[in-house]
Formats: C-alpha cells, structure tokens, sequence
C-alpha cells in the first residue's frame, strides 16, 4: 500500500509551528515527544557527567557536598519522571500502536494531544527548580526530610512530578480504550503483536499506580505547606508510611520503564531470526503478569526499615516469584533465536545487548531480594549498578533498538548501518565499564550519594568514568547520523526488514491517516511464510 500523494505524507500534511502545536495526528505527537525527552536526556546526562566527574578523585573537590546532593537528584528526576518513563510508551507507542492494530489513531487524539503539554507543563516546573538552585533530597523525596529540613524548591519539583503523572495516566487510558475498541477487523487478542501486549499491560501499571504517586505528592505538600504529622514523627507522623506509598508506585514504575522495551525485544527478535515468537502466549501473558506481580513487590525497598521480619520474609519469596514473567521473556527470545536465520543489522545487535544486560540487572535483583544480602549492600554502589543494569541497560537499549527497527518507516529514510553498528557496540563497552565496577565497588562498601569516598576505591572509580565518556559517545553517535539520514539517508521502502505487521505494509513514512483503506487481518503475527505474500486484505 504506497503512499498517493505527497500532500499525504504525515510530516508534509501541512506546514509551520502552528499545525504542530494543535495537531492531533498520533504519529505527530510522538515525535514532539521525541523531542521533549531528547532534551530531558541530555538534561540528565550533563548532571551524570558532573557526578562522574567529580567521583574522579576521593576527596570531593569539584563541587561542595550540598551540590553534590543536587546533582544525583537533579539526574535522577530528569531521567526517570521525564525520560525513561515516558520514552517508549509515549515515543514509540504513541506512533505505532494504532498502526499496529490498524486503527486510523488513538481513540483520543485530543486527550493525547493533552497528555504531551502536561508532560512539558510537568517538566517546565522541574527545569524552574533546576535552575533556581535545584533539590537535595534524592529523587525518592524520603520524610521527613523532604517536609522538614530540604531546600524550598522541593514543592515546585513535585509539583513537575505530579502534572506529568497525569499525562502518564491519560497515555494509558487513551492504550488501553484503542486496544479494545478500534482494532482492524480479524485483529484478535491474539494476533496481536507483543509490543501492543506490551504496552497494554504497561497502561494498566500507569492508570492503577500513578495515582498512588500523586496522593503521596498532595500529603508531602499538605505536610510541607501547613505542617500536618503524616509523615513527620515529630508531629505523630511516620515517616515509613511514605516509602510504602512511594514504592507501591515507584516499583511498578520500574516495569513502566521496561515492559515496553521488552515488546520491542520481541518485535526485532522476530524480524531478524526470520520465525514467530516462540511460545507467544506464554510471553503475552508474562506481559500482564507483570504488570499485577509489581504491586505485590514494593516492600523488599523496606528489608532495613521498621518492617518486620515476617513481611521481609513475604515480599523476598514475591520479588523472586515476580522474576519468574521476565525469565520467560528471556528464555523465549533465546528459543526463537534457535535454528532462526539471524541476521545482525543495528536493532538486533541493540536487542542482543538488552537482553545480556538486562539478565545481568535481573540476577543481581535476586540478591537485593535476599535479605542477608540486601542488609550488606542496601544504600551503596551495588544497588545503582542493579538499578542501571535493569533501566539503561534495558530500557535506553531497547528505545535505541526501537528507534533503529522503526526509523525508517517513521523518517522514510535509511541510516547509516557501518556507523549504526559501531555505535551499538560502543554503548555496548562504555555501559558495562560504567557500571560493572560499580557492583564490586557497592559490595566493598563504598556508599552511595558520598561525594569522598577512601582512597581504595579511587580505581574502580577511574574505570567509571572512563566507562561514562564512552557511554556518552555512544549515545550521541545516533543523533548525528539519524539527523544526517533526514537528507542524506537513502530512501526506504514500506518494508525493508522484510518484516510482519501492519505498519509495514503502509508506506513510509505513513500517510495522514495510517491506511488508504481498512485493513483486514487473515494471519497471525508473525507469520513469515506471508510476508512477500499478502499479510493484510484490503477492503
């Protein structure tokens, strides 16, 4: 199906500031997502290098501890609430999941519209209270500190928090409504590809936890603002209650981040293996399964609290069981690589590295799930390189693996693969020198959020910085060469993967409204032996 006129192309539909700041197309909206948290990244990564930089040398000679104390927040936030929360539901999600079902845009295209301004409403406030000195509370926002002794601009940042949240909220509701009401005819559950399972389980997540994060902001700011006991022990409060209602989010909000990009894992697994999910059931399913064992999880946060025991003993046997969707996952991609005629473009070296990577950050969850374990190493180095692992080794991988499988269909235009590949491979080295010192360095018992630290650990230290320069080049490799592929790229076809789905078989980039005609669906996903064949009817 090849596009009739230019004047339908998405991007030239029509022109000027204007038409895109009151558009409604989904595919629209995604990129001024895209450009949204590109900024937030490079926000949050100046922040890294500041950390990095000063952690060069033990004595903390670059900024002063307080800034210090800024600094790891500021990073925190910027990446979490404003990039890796919203980066592959609300970027790639937005732009393929009606595509993907066959549907001409989500069911609420005002409502999307919405939800990207709260997002840039929620991040104007974090920015202020960036620049007008920042917070030093730690992105968790622990009481009674957060309440009683932290810097003023700590409402201005939970108040960014808690616009985007709502745009959070409204992203999944708008998944969740179009998933099942405007699918293409023939588009059973299950034919459905699994980074539409994917995201709907994760707008579960979003609809069911987010508002928990919001009530816990609006109690912080009643305590903050007219001095309540909620939290403050020194008024009657209790200030564990508040890790309880932040982890019964915040944990969930790890597989916000990762249940999307694992979706994307199964899509670019199936295209460069050539044969269909195996056991695509069992990894829909471990989707949702997902999605309802995160919220029975949050107390192994708790293990040095005053929680008891007995209840340790309950939420470490849940955050084992909760690993059991995510084995499947993995165990899955590894069977449909087997006996697959595999093939090495950039998405699937990108997903070769998710699923190393993020196997890595789910092994060492199981030892921060154990409790003899988790007292030794709570609050030092090797909580941050599990925390890493698990969401830029997953979830930054699996948006770069996202954004290669699918540039040329958004764009219409190829990059270049020697440049591409090169790229994944040093992402690839500067992650793992990054943080893999950082597991050896927790368990010594180097703490974490220190700005000195003794002169033992001053090598492991050296090798992750070393490690984050790198990095940085990796990252910033695929924003020169996508931007040059906009004029330079050669051009691509609807399909040059050769790969199943209905966004493939629409032009590239795709017209206004998705489809020329109502697409009918006769085949399941991933189905191969239709691929140079018909794979849609159109009627």
């Amino acid at each position: 199906m090849q596009l009739t006129a230019e004047r339908e192309h998405y991007l030239n539909a029509s022109y000027g500031l204007k038409s895109w700041l009151l558009t409604k197309d989904h595919k629209r909206i995604g990129l001024l997502y895209l450009f949204t948290i590109t900024l937030f990244f490079f926000i949050g990564g100046a922040f890294a290098t500041l950390i990095r930089l000063e952690l060069l040398t033990p004595q903390g000679d670059l900024v002063s501890d307080d800034v210090y104390n800024r600094l790891f927040t500021m990073h925190a936030i910027a990446m979490i609430f404003f990039f890796m929360i919203p980066s592959i539901p609300a970027v790639l999600g937005n732009f393929f999941l009606p595509i993907m079902i066959g549907a001409r845009d989500l069911a609420f295209p005002r409502i999307n519209l919405l939800s990207w301004y709260l997002l840039v409403a929620g991040g104007a406030f974090a920015l202020f209270a960036m620049i007008a000195g920042g917070v030093d509370t730690g992105w968790t926002f622990y009481t009674p500190y957060s309440t009683t002794y932290a810097n003023g601009w700590v409402i201005a940042t939970a108040l960014g928090i808690f616009i985007a949240g709502f745009s959070s909220i409204l992203t999944g509701l708008n998944f969740i409504v179009t998933v099942h009401r405007m699918r293409a005819p023939g588009m059973t559950w299950f034919r459905m590809p699994l980074f539409v399972w994917a995201n709907y389980a994760t707008s579960l997540i979003q609809i069911l936890g987010t508002p928990v994060l919001a009530v816990t902001i609006v109690l912080l700011f009643v305590e903050r603002v007219f001095h309540l006991g909620i939290f403050d022990p020194a008024r009657g409060g209790d200030p564990v209650l508040f890790q309880h209602l932040f982890w019964f989010y915040s944990h969930p909000a790890v597989y916000i981040m990762v249940l999307p990009g694992m979706g994307v894992i199964s899509e670019v697994i199936s295209t460069f293996s050539r044969k269909p999910v195996f056991g695509y059931a069992f990894v829909a399913f471990s989707s949702v399964a997902i999605a309802v064992l995160g919220f029975l999880v949050w107390g192994h946060h708790l293990f040095v609290s005053t929680q008891s025991a007995f209840a340790g003993l309950v939420f470490s046997f849940l955050s084992y069981f909760v690993a059991i969707p995510s084995a499947i996952k993995v165990f899955n991609w590894t069977a449909t690589l087997y006996k697959g005629s595999i093939s090495f473009e950039t998405p699937m070296l990108y997903a070769f590295g998710f699923i190393g990577l993020f196997t890595i950050g789910g092994l060492t969850g199981l030892f921060l799930a154990a409790l003899g374990i988790d007292i030794h190493v709570t609050d030092t180095y090797f909580v941050v390189a599990h925390f890493h692992y698990v969401m830029v080794g997953g979830t930054i991988m699996a948006f770069l693996a996202g954004m290669h499988f699918w540039w040329p269909k958004i764009t219409g235009r190829m990059y270049p693969e020697g440049w591409a590949k090169l790229s994944a491979l040093i992402v690839f080295v500067g992650f793992n020198l990054t943080f893999f010192p950082q597991f050896i360095l927790g368990y010594m018992g180097m703490p974490r959020r220190y700005h000195a630290y003794p002169p033992e650990f001053q090598v492991l230290n050296v090798l992750s910085t070393a490690g984050a320069s790198v990095l940085a080049i990796g990252y910033l490799m695929p924003m020169v060469y996508f931007t040059w592929s906009l004029k330079y790229g050669k051009v691509a076809g609807a399909n040059p993967w050769g790969a199943t789905g209905l966004e493939w078989k629409t032009a590239s980039p795709p017209p206004v409204h998705n489809f020329d005609e109502t697409p009918i669906v006769t085949h399941d996903a991933y189905d191969y032996s239709t691929v140079h064949g018909e794979e849609i009817q159109v009627g």
